[in-house]
């Protein structure tokens, strides 16, 4: 296919809530621009953007898809995103490589959750956004009621270019009030005729066509001091207007289109090629060292990689966006990422699953390759010589977390291979393997985002698996001093085994003072410390180990052993088996034997000891808590609020942002695992979250006694 300079390409995001039809809109465009002979439907699962099996059976959108379309010598790149919130990551990866947003809206709804989500996220990274309300020819489309509520969310930057004369079964015909024509179909949609204005419309088209002036006047003194001269402006200096407008997000045009009947189409497609910005109008993508990368197709070769997936027959299929110069069949780049060579033996221009053999691509465009070595998701491409490194796309923390095992023992393997390439196919997906719970943890943006990938795994690998509720990385600690001594004796033939120690343990605390004197029973015992260790633990806190040890009641070299004992215990706490923390321990007697004693005796002593201590310490169980941060609207504050309060959570703070009211809690992580569901039902899925860790909290006295109930029946099990 012909190669498209940079100054012929421009790149739009396709967002929207799930049903708002954005697939049918993406088979429209690309059956106008001919890169398909027919247009498919969700229904009779032949579209060009939903092809993954998952899809077929959900009927909606999985995965952002990348697609392309000719319109009058320009190539129309998109990228098909779902509308669920689980599936965000392919929201947030294509307004990271696009330059403007097509918000789909459906007519008989108005703006849902998907729409206030999606806007969100074009505000983040300052993408212009074109509203499409489409439709209209459903029986229970509302486009005036549509309009009012893109108007109360969005505010007055809303601007109407289009709207229809009627809606409903009857819909056939829309005004244009940039162009100041009616745009008329017949029951098939395709080429439109194009009429005057009906006497019975041309008042309220005046009216809007007025608005319009003004709001592309605003964005330009030269306009708007021509507006006030004239009281007009043509439409050429409309469209300048509106372009500028787009760029800084002071304008957001309404369009009007039926999709399913191919009405309104081609007129979306003239406005998307002539008016809103190229890629190089847009602001520059930035390396990791803060330099800007422009778009300009003699410069150096630089490619990023946004997106892999595993295609039918193809194999492993790079996505990616030629940032700078241009890139050919055949060509030689240097993975920065890895520092690695990868050949780009194919070029393609990509439309779903159909995807066309290109010799070259220039800086601005989107394309594929298929078969690199070592190139994953955000790596970067060069050519030799230059270093640009984009920084990896920042996704949403993730929501939701289960435990996943393979039904059969046997496939632990192969499912850890599989969920590391559904962690490279979408980076949403976060895959922890817990030595310390000893569970694989997939965390994710929703119960829906993890129900899919076991769907995937079982239905496309054929692999059963099973989920499970993740264990809670509880801790272990102690509130008071104890003291406990512990002899480990054995004899069975020959050398036999011995071992004494005495030993102290206490809270730690950064900061407190040496160890000198402890009571315990009416009886005191002084310390004089020889040495110290403080021991950073991987899991949070220290082990602080002192030996206090006078007159030779232990040799020296068992020291290591003692404390490879207490490590041992802490590795597995005795009140859950938990890791155990914030501790100091002063060793200081003991006895040993001249022939009998050893390091593996002194071990168990020293862990026996320890564990001994600890019971009588005034032992506590620490759990995670997490900073909690809801965005609600006001009028669901109470039902969220109290649901909160019911999982533990303490309210630490409200404000109002955006629209919404902030509402910020701590709330431990046992009461989280089916939160996105509970504020889904609670919001009528208005109503986002973030949660991030924060500390770790003394359970409350009711909970530590079922914690370790359970743990006690789980042992006796074993």
């Amino acid at each position: 296919m012909k190669v498209y300079k940079s100054d012929e390409i421009k790149n739009f995001s396709l967002l929207g809530n799930s049903g708002s039809g954005k697939t049918t809109l993406a088979e429209a465009m690309l059956y106008e621009g001919g890169v398909i002979k027919r247009r498919g439907t969700v229904l009779g699962k032949n579209t060009v953007s939903d092809y993954f099996p998952v899809e077929h059976d959900y009927e909606y959108s999985v995965f952002s898809t990348v697609l392309y379309t000719e319109w009058q010598n320009m190539k129309l790149n998109f990228i098909d995103c779902p509308g669920s919130d689980d599936f965000i990551g392919g929201v947030v990866t294509s307004l990271n490589v696009t330059d403007t947003a097509l918000m789909v809206i459906n007519a008989q709804n108005g703006v849902e959750v998907g729409t206030e989500n999606h806007f969100r996220y074009t505000q983040d990274e300052k993408k212009p956004v074109v509203f499409v309300v489409n439709q209209l020819d459903h029986e229970k489309a509302d486009y005036d009621k549509t309009l009012e509520s893109l108007k109360t969310q969005f505010g007055s930057k809303v601007v109407v270019v289009q709207y229809p004369v009627a809606t409903g079964t009857g819909f056939n015909a829309l005004v244009d009030v940039l162009k100041m024509k009616m745009y008329k179909w017949g029951p098939d949609g395709g080429t439109p005729e194009i009429i005057d204005i009906p006497e019975d419309q041309k008042e309220k088209a005046e009216e809007l066509h007025n608005t319009l002036v003004e709001a592309a006047a605003e964005n330009d003194e030269a306009l708007m001091e021509k507006y006030f001269e004239e009281g007009s402006l043509n439409e050429d200096q409309m469209r300048e207007g509106i372009h500028k407008g787009l760029i800084l997000r002071d304008i957001f045009p309404i369009f009007c289109v039926s999709a399913a009947k191919d009405m309104g189409t081609r007129r979306l497609m003239e406005f998307l090629r002539n008016v809103v910005p190229l890629v190089s109008e847009m602001p520059k993508p930035q390396t990791d060292k803060g330099d800007d990368i422009k778009c300009d197709v003699n410069g150096p070769t630089s490619l990023f990689v946004f997106k892999t997936s595993i295609e039918p027959h193809l194999g492993e299929v790079s996505y990616f966006k030629v940032l700078s110069g241009k890139v050919a069949e055949g060509d030689d780049l240097i993975n920065v990422n890895r520092g690695s060579k990868e050949r780009l033996s194919q070029l393609y221009c990509v439309a779903g699953q159909t995807r066309n053999k290109v010799s070259e691509l220039q800086a601005g465009d989107i394309g594929a390759t298929v078969k690199l070595k070592e190139t994953r998701t955000n790596h970067t491409l060069n050519t030799k010589g230059t270093d640009f490194k984009l920084a990896a796309i920042h996704y949403p923390n993730p929501k939701y977390r289960v435990a996943v095992k393979a039904e059969n023992e046997s496939d632990d393997e192969k499912l850890g291979e599989i969920l590391q390439r559904m962690h490279e196919e979408d980076p949403t997906i976060v895959i922890e393997y817990s030595k310390e719970l000893k569970q694989v943890i997939v965390h994710g943006q929703g119960e829906f985002h993890l129900k899919t990938v076991k769907w995937r795994i079982e239905n496309n690998d054929k692999l059963n698996i099973k989920f499970i509720d993740p264990k809670i990385p509880y801790r272990e600690t102690i509130t008071k001093a104890a003291r406990a001594d512990y002899r480990h004796k054995k004899q069975s033939g020959g050398a036999g085994q011995f071992g004494e120690v005495h030993l102290v343990i206490e809270p730690y605390e950064e900061g407190m003072p040496e160890p000198t004197m402890y009571k315990f029973n009416g009886q005191e015992f002084k310390l004089n410390v020889r040495d110290k260790n403080e021991i950073p633990l991987s899991w949070g806190g220290k082990l602080v180990f002192y030996n206090c040890i006078v007159g030779g009641a232990i040799d020296a070299r068992f020291l290591p052993a003692i404390l490879k004992g207490i490590m041992e215990r802490m590795e597995t706490g005795p009140l859950t088996g938990s890791y155990a923390r914030d501790i100091r321990v002063c060793v200081y007697d003991g006895k040993m034997h001249p022939v009998d004693s050893n390091e593996i005796s002194f071990k168990l002593a020293g862990r026996n000891a320890f564990s001994m201590a600890f019971k009588n310490a005034g032992p506590k169980i620490l759990e995670p808590v997490y900073d909690v941060t809801v965005w609600v609207p006001s009028d669901r504050m109470g039902d969220v609020m109290s649901d909160l309060q019911g999982r533990r959570g303490m309210i630490m703070g409200m404000e109002s942002e955006k629209g919404f009211e902030k509402l910020s809690a701590k709330v431990p992580l046992k009461e989280m695992n089916s939160y996105s569901t509970s504020l889904s039902s609670n919001s009528g899925g208005r109503a986002r979250y973030t949660m991030a860790f924060a500390s770790y909290e003394k359970v409350p006295p009711e909970i530590q006694d079922i914690l370790l109930k359970e743990y006690e029946e789980s042992e006796d099990e074993e």
